[in-house]
């Protein structure tokens, strides 16, 4: 039972993560998450970003849009994979994880349009 990707698309303002304090998160630019209609991405925390690929994947406790990601850990090559669940229609909890590095849960919220 999987669930439309579109309720996942949009961009979202990481404000907590696990393993990193905010400092380091946002020290480039507002950590974020965001998947188009496509279920391509991209996301940035610190000196991490990358760009995603994914799809809802069904699991007992909720449709999760799980994803992997290539791009540069501190202008060096990385990739790694991730997912995000929604905790209701505006928030997310996630967990991104680095290939042979750390992982991180996280949680985000829905930017606003403007």
């Amino acid at each position: 039972m999987a669930t439309n990707s579109s309720v996942f698309q949009g961009k979202w303002h990481i404000y907590e993560m696990e393993m990193w304090d905010e400092d380091y998160f946002n020290m480039a630019l507002q950590a974020y998450i965001e998947i188009k209609a496509n279920n391509l991405g991209y996301f940035q925390f610190g000196l991490v970003e990358g760009q995603t690929d994914g799809k809802v994947v069904a699991h007992p406790d909720g449709a999760r849009f799980e994803f992997s990601w290539d791009g540069y850990d501190e202008n060096d090559p990385a990739n790694g994979c991730g997912w995000l669940k929604l905790k209701n229609p505006d928030a997310v909890e996630g967990e991104i994880r680095l290939h042979l590095g750390d992982d991180s849960t996280f949680l985000a919220q829905r930017a606003k349009s403007i």
